[in-house]
């Protein structure tokens, strides 16, 4: 009995950390397809490229990390009040304060990053990053669409 639960408790726990291999490995492989997508289409030079992308990277990151804490906080109240209809005003407007407050974060964050990349490429190629960003969303959002429809 012991090797029994021993042995479905190891398959549970490699099968959990495989999932989560595999998840991590479908980010990463997003990620160099987003870096080569916007590298090609901003055509940074070498030492445009050296300079924009640490910046870029760690601007990418916090905007990231401030997004995932407002929709923990989300979803954490949600469970705690059971859904939107069990939750009442205060727990409602401190969640929107909550999204104010991280919007403003995000604004910020993204009025920083623009001051310190328009010191390495132009404005017109920080506004053709930003409509790259754009057009690589919704080329990831068709394809895994698309991979869904054969499924």
């Amino acid at each position: 009995m012991k090797t029994l639960i021993t042995c479905l408790f190891l398959t549970i726990t490699f099968g959990f950390s495989s999932i989560a291999q595999e998840r991590n490995e479908s980010r990463e492989k997003i990620k160099a397809l987003k870096i080569a997508y916007l590298t090609e289409q901003l055509a940074l030079t070498t030492n445009e490229a050296e300079k924009f992308w640490p910046i870029y990277n760690a601007f990418d990151k916090e905007q990231h990390e401030l997004r995932s804490k407002q929709r923990f906080e989300m979803r954490k109240a949600l469970r705690k009040e059971g859904a939107y209809d069990a939750m009442d005003e205060k727990e409602a407007e401190k969640l929107i304060n909550l999204k104010l407050a991280t919007d403003k974060q995000l604004h910020e964050s993204e009025k920083e990053f623009i001051q310190k990349i328009s010191s390495i490429i132009s404005f017109k190629k920080i506004i053709k990053l930003q409509m790259a960003e754009i057009e690589f969303g919704r080329k990831l959002l068709k394809k895994y669409n698309q991979r869904d429809k054969k499924e």
